[in-house]
């Protein structure tokens, strides 16, 4: 009955876990060098996936446009300006900056699809949208020292990059949402547009520029972080919100998986050792609230 809420918020989950299993790879490797591996794996998982259970069939040729310039705006450049973010300011900064996604995608679906939510959506939606972002503002206490909560560089330069994130998020789900609604398979989209990603990113590898080029060496424990991540965020996560958006509307999907933010909370005070602080269980519980409406009606 709710089956696009519950996939969207189990996208939340996968994100939360997988971006702290980012943060010590992005660090050690640079945010493009993550990337193109962190693709690269998760491609070949995806393709076998989708070659065991027989669904390339569902995809057609003249879908491959949309999968393509998803990829190319929603991954390549999403993704990888979410992890330039990431290393810049801290999964926590990074992640409210990317829970911009969904007010950007609501806003833009009113105007491509004509996507009109009722009052109790419309609250529960913003109230999601408010929760995640006050979890994350007020989510520090003045004691908090942990080096996740340190700024490298500019703080306005991070700012632009977890923004630009959040926007090649919502606009590289709004460009493949005909296709999910024509019954494309969203493994087998993950599949191409996760591929197409990988060999991108694997041809901007091979450019000149020092910038692409890894900062570290790659050991097994980075290896496995990111295979972890990979498989948990884009194998489990990303198809499950593709799944979502292909049973739901975009602005309620959008805003529900955003509240991953508002998960990773608790997970850092395991990791960390430090509590979040009091605004950020207040944010958590507009969260519910938000959600709770959305559910209802």
């Amino acid at each position: 009955m709710f089956g696009a809420e519950i996939a969207a918020l189990a996208a939340a989950a996968t994100w939360a876990l997988a971006g702290l299993l980012s943060v010590n790879p992005v660090e050690k490797l640079g945010s493009i060098a993550f990337n193109r591996i962190r693709m690269t794996l998760v491609a070949v998982m995806l393709i076998a996936y989708t070659t065991i259970i027989g669904t390339w069939d569902t995809i057609h040729w003249n879908q491959m446009n949309a999968i393509v310039w998803s990829a190319m705006i929603g991954i390549v450049l999403g993704d990888t300006a979410l992890f330039i973010a990431m290393r810049r300011l801290g999964p926590r900064r990074s992640g409210i900056l990317f829970a911009t996604n969904a007010p950007m995608a609501t806003l833009l679906s009113w105007f491509i699809f004509s996507e009109i939510l009722s009052w109790p959506e419309l609250i529960g939606t913003l109230l999601v949208i408010g929760g995640v972002m006050l979890a994350i503002l007020f989510g520090k206490r003045k004691d908090q020292i942990h080096k996740w909560e340190s700024i490298k560089g500019l703080l306005w330069i991070g700012v632009i990059w977890g923004l630009l994130a959040a926007a090649g998020q919502a606009v590289g789900s709004l460009i493949i949402k005909p296709t999910l609604l024509e019954g494309a398979d969203p493994v087998a989209v993950s599949a191409i547009r996760v591929a197409i990603s990988a060999v991108s990113l694997i041809v901007v590898g091979l450019l000149p520029i020092q910038s692409v080029k890894p900062l570290g060496k790659l050991d097994l424990s980075s290896f496995l972080q990111i295979a972890g991540s990979g498989l948990i965020a884009m194998g489990i996560g990303m198809t499950l919100l593709l799944y979502a958006f292909s049973i739901g509307e975009i602005g309620i999907v959008a805003s529900l998986s955003a509240t991953s933010p508002v998960m990773m909370l608790p997970i850092l005070w395991i990791k960390t050792g430090e509590r979040p602080a009091l605004g950020a269980w207040i944010g958590a519980a507009l969260v519910v609230i938000g959600s709770a409406l959305i559910f209802l009606y």
